[in-house]
């Protein structure tokens, strides 16, 4: 049987009403919008609701993503969920999510790589729907970072908002020059202290299976995102800089090829000195962060869908999508346009 290439058929994304600016952040914690703008690029955030999981944000922009796509959750094969946000230990959030959507009989998992979420669920499928496993696969990213922060680190809670961002993904007849290119990951375990959201008693602890702790997440910052900022930046734009080279001299590219760089968007810095090694004009970068905030792994699937809803891509156009994490995990893939 010969392999499939994979497209993207449909694109969609979803942020919640509430919007916490950085003029709010004054209100709240020791800072100002001209610190955290300077630092990070970020004017504001989208805060979920409290009657809302990370499910709802998922299905929501998994709607819009079937809509766009002409099809409905009963046309798909598989649906996959990216979040370091679940709305339970267990089941995953992927079944919640097909629940919502009125699906059954298919399978869902999450995937858990932090703020590479998207782009490792995005290397997995494809390599799934290229061996025919799968015709049609809705992958989302989406998560409630503002339920991990504490918010009263001025250091970590500026950084963060809530969203999701969705994608139906088809398989194609092989001989179609446009989908999926490839993709390139990696994982560093080493440096997992310098960014991590530790609850003093998860699940596979002795204290936990004794019944001595309770897993809620408290408004202590028990198990709130704790970073070392300045050593995850180096290790960050180091990299993402050699992913880059990698996925390009994988495929036999060069940095001219490449058409959009859709990075996550945690930094406006990081994304800086990544489109600098593409020697890229920041025309040619989807930037969100400076409305979004960094979501995560919702991140990706949002900056794409804004590229998409604003009209700006185009058939046959090569885009590099890139994300680095908590773990570390960090990675990329290559996708030329079809839709």
């Amino acid at each position: 049987m010969s392999l499939a290439t994979v497209h993207i058929t449909g694109i969609g994304g979803y942020l919640p009403e509430r919007v916490l600016t950085n003029a709010d952040l004054e209100k709240m914690i020791d800072t100002t919008d001209v610190w955290i703008r300077e630092r990070t690029g970020i004017e504001q955030r989208h805060i979920i609701a409290e009657d809302q999981m990370t499910s709802d944000l998922a299905a929501a922009a998994a709607m819009q993503a079937l809509d766009d796509a002409g099809i409905t959750i009963n046309d798909i094969d598989a649906l996959v969920v990216a979040t370091t946000t679940p709305d339970m230990i267990f089941p995953s959030t992927a079944t919640v999510v097909q629940s919502k959507l009125g699906g059954k009989d298919f399978p869902a998992w999450d995937i858990q790589a932090v703020c590479s979420g998207f782009v490792y669920g995005l290397a997995q499928v494809d390599g799934m729907m290229r061996s025919g496993m799968f015709k049609r696969v809705l992958l989302i990213g989406a998560e409630a970072m503002s339920r991990i922060v504490n918010w009263q680190d001025r250091g970590t809670c500026i950084l963060f908002g809530d969203g999701a961002g969705a994608v139906v993904l088809e398989a194609r007849d092989a001989s179609v020059d446009y989908g999926m290119v490839g993709s390139v990951l990696h994982a560093d375990g080493s440096y997992r202290d310098l960014l991590k959201a530790h609850h003093p008693h998860p699940p596979s602890s002795p204290e936990m299976h004794h019944g001595a702790a309770d897993f809620a997440l408290d408004s202590a910052g028990a198990a709130a995102v704790e970073m070392k900022g300045n050593e995850v930046f180096r290790v960050a734009v180091t990299k993402l800089g050699s992913v880059v080279n990698e996925i390009l001299e994988k495929y036999e590219l060069v940095d001219s090829d490449i058409d959009w760089l859709v990075p996550h968007q945690a930094n406006i810095r990081i994304i800086q000195a990544t489109a600098k090694k593409l020697k890229m004009d920041m025309d040619r970068v989807a930037l969100t962060v400076a409305r979004h905030g960094n979501t995560s792994s919702a991140s990706v699937p949002l900056a794409l869908n804004d590229l998409y809803r604003t009209g700006r891509l185009e058939t046959g156009q090569l885009i590099l999508l890139e994300a680095f994490a908590g773990g570390f995990a960090w990675g990329a893939n290559l996708l030329r346009w079809s839709k």
